[in-house]
């Protein structure tokens, strides 16, 4: 064990030692890889995603790269810290129908209470379909708190 409870945690979740979090079963991705600043998401999309169009619904796609982002920034979190997310952007590239999806998550820049952290989602083909950042708080003491 190491001093990055975050890290374990999704290292015994991969390894199937512990539940992932109800989002993930819901929506059905599942992390991949997890390592200091980065993390990475998959899943496979289904009819059950879709949009009113036929298309993956765009808020799937964000809930995707949401995860990676909150985890690669968590990677890095030790014992009594948390965190929040204060902003999520992103922008939807190219449409998508059923395929597999892979969202890789970078910390570009860390500061001690707040950084940034960029997504990039790419289909089976390894094209770009969306591109997200987010702005994340660490949070100590009484704000980490029930949290």
């Amino acid at each position: 064990m190491t001093d990055r409870p975050y890290i374990d945690r999704m290292k015994k979740m991969m390894a199937g030692e512990i539940e992932p979090p109800p989002i993930g079963q819901l929506i059905g991705f599942r992390m991949v890889e997890i390592a200091p600043d980065f993390a990475a998401f998959e899943m496979d999309t289904a009819p059950r995603h879709t949009n009113p169009m036929g298309t993956l619904h765009g808020g799937i796609l964000c809930d995707l790269a949401d995860a990676a982002l909150s985890m690669a920034w968590a990677s890095e979190l030790t014992t009594g810290e948390t965190f929040t997310t204060l902003e999520l952007k992103i922008n939807f590239l190219k449409p998508v129908w059923e395929t597999h999806l892979r969202a890789e998550a970078r910390v570009v820049r860390r500061g001690k209470t707040v950084g940034l952290a960029m997504c990039d989602v790419r289909d089976a083909n390894g094209d770009l379909v969306a591109h997200a950042t987010s702005t994340l708080m660490t949070l100590r003491g009484e704000q980490a708190k029930g949290r």
